[in-house]
């Protein structure tokens, strides 16, 4: 990056963008280098943690090196750094884990300033948005503002149309966050052999103590999904809500009411009203005029969509967890009480080396800093 972006930008805020990309993109290479460079003057730093292949990588870097650091996903990370940290995975092989949350903490490990905005690849930062991010990290150690699409094609509508029902009935999960690096580093990280990594990383810094706010008020546009993506995500998006069971217990229920809908019809049309006039509330709340009016119509049929693919989820679940990247990953989140627990057993260590020889320092013979 150059020293212009650095002293423009905020100072102590780097981005921070896992991505895995195949070869030949030269067209989404070509919009990621006009979307760095138009970010570059918002941010005191960028970080690009690139798990594609070789040819790939070598592409990434002459394209964007002027702009960002470029570096690989660091393995080593997650034992050496993170290794201690509330994970029940340290035992799953490094294939198998979650490739989102081994850049991500990758990237934060590596990042050279105590504020970090971390986005997806699909995430676009604006400046506005980057400003409000940083001025809630005053008072917090994670932010989590709202995600909507900045183009509409039939799949961004089905699948918009579930976040603002989600926005409308409490929480939507971005694909992106504010977060203050030593808060991620005092906890250990986050798990990386779950699937829903944005509220295992939610749960965690709460669990530990941290500051967590949600900003219903700050909207991040996001790219809208290839029609491939779109179909690849319904069963996972699904799965997730294994990590929430009141959530899950009531889509469980879709099926059933479906069935008792068509029965009697006035009820089934009912309920997919209600979805209807549930999405319009959200689109409300987040601000009407970057939603078209055609979304919260899809609703009933992501409602429908839910409805069935939760029971696949259920089954994927028995057969040993959601497929990821050739393996399973059985988890979808950590409770809060269980990352309690580790939390605590985490501590113990360190709090028995500490007093286990008061005045003279760890029992490993190093000095006391104190």
């Amino acid at each position: 990056m150059s020293s212009a972006s650095t002293q423009q930008g905020h100072v102590g805020v780097e981005m921070v963008i896992p991505l895995k990309w195949p070869d030949g993109l030269a067209e989404k290479v070509a919009e990621m280098t006009r979307y760095l460079e138009r970010i570059g003057s918002s941010v005191a730093a960028i970080t690009v943690v690139d798990g594609s292949g070789p040819v790939a990588l070598e592409q990434h870097r002459r394209a964007w090196g002027r702009l960002a650091r470029v570096v690989p996903p660091d393995h080593g990370v997650i034992s050496q750094v993170f290794g201690h940290g509330p994970r029940p995975g340290r035992k799953t092989p490094s294939s198998h884990l979650n490739g989102k949350v081994l850049g991500a903490l990758t990237g934060i490990h590596a990042s050279r300033h105590e504020l970090v905005i971390l986005a997806d690849d699909d995430v676009r930062h604006t400046g506005d948005s980057i400003t409000r991010l940083v001025s809630a990290l005053a008072g917090a150690d994670l932010v989590r503002p709202v995600n909507l699409y900045d183009t509409w094609p039939w799949q961004a509508q089905w699948d918009g149309a579930r976040s603002l029902m989600n926005i409308a009935l409490g929480t939507d999960w971005p694909g992106t966050f504010g977060l203050r690096r030593s808060a991620v580093l005092t906890c250990g990280g986050w798990s990386a052999d779950v699937l829903f990594e944005n509220l295992e990383l939610w749960r965690t810094v709460k669990a530990a103590g941290g500051r967590v706010v949600g900003l219903g008020d700050v909207v991040v546009p996001r790219q809208a999904p290839e029609i491939t993506q779109f179909w690849s995500q319904r069963v996972r998006q699904a799965y997730d809500d294994l990590a929430q069971p009141g959530r899950l217990l009531v889509e469980l229920g879709i099926l059933p009411m479906v069935v008792l809908g068509a029965r009697r019809p006035a009820s089934g049309a009912g309920m997919l009203a209600l979805a209807v006039l549930v999405a319009a509330w959200g689109r409300r709340r987040v601000g009407a005029g970057g939603v078209p009016r055609t979304v919260p119509l899809w609703a009933p049929v992501w409602v429908l969509e839910r409805g069935l693919c939760i029971w696949v989820a259920m089954a994927s679940r028995l057969r040993g967890g959601a497929r990821y990247h050739g393996g399973r990953l059985p988890r979808a989140a950590h409770s809060e009480s269980e990352l309690c627990v580790r939390l605590v057993a985490r501590e113990r260590p360190r709090q028995a080396e500490d007093n286990s020889t008061p005045g003279e320092g760890p029992v490993t013979g190093k000095q006391s800093n104190d």
